[in-house]
């Protein structure tokens, strides 16, 4: 009987090796095929095509397609845009150092943000100044990126920008050197007046744990009994960044994050390596559905290790890893690898690309996910990224603030000239701790949106008229005449009134828009902890130790929010780890 079962075993073993062995030939002629079939495509294009091709268009577009098929994070980068990629993974590239939009209502681009000790804040750029000639080269009429191109450079090269500021009418010239510019990673930090220290990292890059680190030992002497890490709107980034940030409240030897793909040997297990700054002080980790893969890596492994309660909405969910490769002709790809897994075990990628049947993607719904434990034995979850601790969802902006503020539309051209106005008729303001838009300044602004003829598509009255053809169709309206011509009055269209019932939110906007011309980034940061019920509430948490506690043993219930019935969104841009 033994020898029969080795024998049966022997056979499907042979079986198993020749079934690979075939499908590894198949594969193998699929490729040497497709690739035969590409190259004769394109060869008959060249010859014979109409119009004569651009090789790089062409094949780049091809290229891109393919790509495109597999998933957002495989991205190709040719010669020409290598430089996107390096800006990409170190936040440095050469230029003035401000941000740029495009006013809709002039059809220029305009400066909106000098940053903080850049060229651009020296020479004396402000916000809403319409950028006409950079050199020789007009910019009437240019978007952003053509723009964007002509003011980036080789680091030590001048140019003469010519500018007209609103505010005046004047044209203005600046001579402008460039330099090494690097996107602050760090907008804000600082200790509140309850010793509870507040850190907002916008990404992973190139030495950001070098910052944080300096960061926390500043405000360790300074007496933080407590820690904040915002990450909210963070996109992700470097692996090995997100590991020393974590390293720095856990101690050393302890296996954070483990990526695992097809080559065995680009595998990687990131092990913490030093002794941590503090591994007893309370920490809270903000999160939102902007908060992607390194972002992902940090409050998760914290969250598995119960080191730090993490609080917000349930992040993106981004799983995957990616690796640079150099190609031919000095272009580079950016190519997903594998999976991560943190220290509970589990990849909290939320989608499924479905390559083999036609690339679509697949949401991973909640029934589907598994679950593993913390540390101290704390159900927890893959698939879907990282549900925060405690749940709670920021205040909704209201639609009329959305089409005030949304760049892209005329109508945001009247917030930017009040502010604009603003900043020409008043030197200095209050420091960006304290300021606040007065109520005769808002009633100021409110009386130019009037004048204006702004309008905007409120959701009540289309949802009214989708409802109404739905029931003229069906055959009800004549019976519910009555109450829709009562809700049609009630509905109507007022802009005065619906400035003064969201006149909260949009001094907040306004507010934090001009703190942020006048104090930078810091300062709007700053200025808009203020107003933030997701930081106030980890203030509180942090200042119950018993509360803090219970979160992190298993032994606390969060009270149903007033929200618990809304639809969980988990929509961002695709960013990059």
């Amino acid at each position: 009987m033994k020898i029969r079962i080795l024998q049966l075993i022997a056979l499907l073993m042979l079986s198993f090796t020749a079934s690979t062995a075939q499908e590894d030939k198949d594969h193998n002629f699929n490729v040497a095929k497709n690739m035969q079939v590409f190259n004769e495509i394109y060869s008959y294009l060249d010859l014979m095509y109409v119009d004569t091709l651009d090789a790089d268009e062409v094949v780049g577009t091809a290229i891109n397609s393919m790509l495109k098929s597999l998933d957002p994070y495989t991205v190709y980068y040719p010669e020409d845009k290598v430089k996107d990629l390096k800006t990409m993974l170190t936040g440095r590239y050469g230029g003035i150092g401000s941000i740029i939009r495009y006013n809709q209502k002039i059809g220029n681009t305009v400066i909106d943000e000098p940053m903080q000790g850049s060229p651009a804040a020296e020479a004396g750029l402000k916000k809403g100044d319409i950028i006409l000639c950079i050199d020789d080269s007009t910019m009437a009429g240019k978007y952003p990126a053509y723009v964007s191109s002509h003011l980036k450079g080789v680091p030590g090269t001048t140019f003469v920008l010519k500018i007209k500021r609103p505010s005046t009418g004047k044209e203005m010239q600046f001579r402008i050197t460039r330099r090494a510019i690097e996107t602050p990673t760090i907008p804000y930090y600082g200790l509140r007046n309850d010793s509870i220290g507040y850190l907002n990292l916008t990404s992973f890059t190139e030495d950001c744990a070098k910052d944080v680190r300096r960061a926390l030992v500043e405000m360790k002497h300074k007496g933080m009994k407590g820690f904040v890490l915002d990450l909210r709107g963070n996109g992700g980034g470097s692996v090995p960044e997100a590991v020393e940030i974590v390293n720095m409240f856990v101690p050393k030897g302890i296996t954070l994050v483990k990526t695992r793909g097809k080559l065995k040997r680009a595998n990687t297990d990131y092990v913490t390596t030093v002794d941590p700054l503090d591994s007893i002080m309370p920490v809270v980790v903000l999160v939102n559905g902007e908060s992607a893969s390194a972002s992902e890596i940090t409050s998760g492994s914290l969250q598995d290790l119960d080191r730090a309660v993490i609080l917000g909405t349930r992040t993106y969910g981004k799983g995957l890893v990616q690796l640079p490769v150099d190609l031919s002709y000095n272009g580079q790809m950016k190519l997903t690898t594998g999976k991560y897994y943190i220290p509970s075990g589990r990849c909290i990628q939320a989608i499924n690309y479905r390559h083999a049947r036609g690339g679509y993607t697949e949401h991973i719904p909640d029934s589907l996910t598994k679950v593993f434990y913390t540390a101290g034995g704390r159900e927890v979850r893959d698939g879907g990224g990282i549900k925060p601790d405690i749940e709670v969802r920021p205040d909704s902006l209201p639609n009329i603030a959305y089409y005030l503020t949304m760049s892209g539309l005329d109508s945001t051209e009247v917030l930017l000239d009040y502010e604009t106005d603003y900043m020409a008729a008043h030197p200095t303001i209050a420091p960006a701790a304290d300021f606040e838009l007065s109520d005769a300044d808002y009633e100021d602004f409110k009386q130019r949106v009037i004048k204006s003829g702004f309008t905007y598509d409120p959701e009540s009255e289309r949802a009214l008229k989708t409802l109404k053809k739905i029931v003229q169709f069906e055959g009800y309206y004549d019976d519910a005449k009555t109450e829709f011509e009562n809700l049609e009055k009630k509905l109507k269209h007022n802009i005065a009134r619906d400035l003064d019932m969201h006149k909260d939110v949009l001094k907040q906007i306004i507010t934090n828009d001009l703190v942020t011309a006048y104090y930078y980034q810091a300062g709007a940061v700053e200025n808009s902890l203020k107003y933030d019920k997701q930081m106030k509430e980890a203030c509180r948490i942090i200042n119950n130790p018993a509360e803090y506690r219970a979160i992190l043993d298993g032994t606390y219930k969060q009270p149903e929010s007033e929200n618990a019935d809304e639809i969980e969104e988990n929509d961002t841009e695709e960013d990059d780890l």
